[in-house]
This record gives structure tokens, sequence and C-alpha cells, in this order.
């Protein structure tokens, strides 16, 4: 077996594992040209990986298991390998795409954070976290989105952080009540300092709101076909909030 053919399939692996973790975010990506759909497929199973490690490997080291992967991506990144077929298709993803190391640091570092941080307090705590666990990972895709276009790339920076924060909200919001009596955690630093009532719910809705409003400017400029792709998760994920507003009247 030729490296090559490891690499393909390790592509397919990770092609794999969106599809089926992430049925929507799987029709979102199909409308790219191969090449970019297979670098966020890859993008993709990456932080599928470490994120489950640390939200649903509850019988198994979890630090343990999260410091091993982060040895093996360092290995990945710095020789070009890896037997493990996430990270070796992440890894030929980062160079392809000149993806940016403190990106990747700074999401292994709120992996870290879900490992023993239950409560964030402030706006800026969150803020920190979001920008790790999710603005960094639209910030990849807008490395191969932009595909060498670093003025575009630079231009769109922002607002994709912007976008990556709304999903990473949206999530939070959805997914409320699991996160609290399920994994002990409370992101929304509205709901840590007082109780969930309608003013916290509202200040919730109206961050993730000023987010998605932002990230609709930089959208708009995003190249060919990735254009209509993350419109297409865009849209779904504005479908997502509105359907979390009417269950959190039951909560």
């Amino acid at each position: 077996m030729s490296v090559e053919f490891f690499l393909e399939n390790s592509y397919k692996v990770s092609k794999l594992i969106t599809n089926k973790y992430s049925t929507s975010f799987s029709i979102a990506t199909f409308m790219l040209k191969k090449d970019m759909r297979d670098a966020i497929y890859a993008i993709y199973g990456f932080v599928r990986l470490a994120d489950e490690i640390v939200d649903s490997f509850h019988n198994f080291e979890k630090a343990a298991l999260l410091q091993k992967i982060e040895e093996d991506l360092q290995f990945a990144l710095d020789n070009g390998i890896s037997t493990n077929v996430i990270l070796m298709s992440f890894a030929d993803t980062v160079k392809k795409y000149n993806i940016k190391r403190e990106y990747i640091n700074a999401f292994m570092e709120s992996m870290k954070y879900d490992l023993t941080k239950k409560e964030y307090l402030t706006s800026n705590d969150l803020q920190k976290y979001i920008y790790g666990s999710a603005d960094v990972a639209g910030l990849m895709c807008l490395k191969v989105f932009c595909n060498g276009n670093e003025s575009l790339y630079i231009r769109l920076e922002s607002l994709a952080q912007k976008l990556g924060s709304a999903f990473q909200k949206v999530n939070f919001f959805r997914y409320l009540k699991f996160d609290m009596r399920e994994l002990g955690r409370i992101y929304f630093p509205e709901i840590s300092t007082n109780k969930f009532d309608a003013n916290a719910k509202k200040m919730i809705e109206q961050s993730i709101e000023s987010d998605f409003n932002e990230a609709w400017k930089g959208i708009k400029e995003l190249p060919g076909r990735s254009k209509l792709a993350v419109a297409l998760a865009y849209y779904y994920y504005k479908s997502l909030i509105k359907l979390s507003k009417q269950n959190q009247k039951r909560f």
C-alpha cells in the first residue's frame, strides 16, 4: 500500500465521519469542488474527533486521549505522515492551504477547557472559549475557500469568526438542558450569574442574531461555490435558532 493510497482513503474516512455526524454540514459541503470538499471533510473530521473525546468518551481517560491526539497531531504536522487516518488527512489539508498552527493550538486549548471548566462567568471568558472551539474552525475553512488569496482572507477574517461564533452559540442554546444536566456545563454568562429567565433568553438571542447579521456580510463576498455552501449552512442554523426558541419555552 502506497502513501498516496493511504492518504486517499484517509480523506474518505473524514468524509464518512462528516456524513454520519452532520447531514446538514455534508449537504452544504457537497456544493464545493472536490478538492475543497475533501479539505473541509478533513477539517470537520479532526475537530469532531477531539470534540467527541471530551464530550462522549465518558468511560475512558479523556485527558490522556486528548494528549495523545495532540502529540500525534504534532508529529503529523511536522512530518507529513500519521497512522491515524483523521490526522493524516487533516495534516495534508493544513499543508495544502497554509492553515496557521496558532488556530490548531487555540482549538486544542478550548478542548482542554471542556475537561475541567464548567462555567463561563464573563463574556470575555466565553468568547475566548468560542474563539478556540468554533471561530478557528471557521478560519481554517476560510483558508480553503480563499485558496491562497490572502487579501480576501484578511478582509473576511473577522466576519468568518462571527459565523463560527453564531454557529457555536446556536449549539449551546439548542443543547442548553443537556449541557447543564448531563455535562454540568453552563456556557452563557447570562445563566451563570442569573437564572434562565425571559431577560437572559432575550440577551442570548440578541447576541446570536448580531453574530448572524455580521457574518452574512462576509458570506456575500465568498468566492465561487463556497458562497452557496456557506449560505446553506447559514440558513440551516438560522432555522435551528427559531426552533430552539420554541423549545426553550418548555425549559
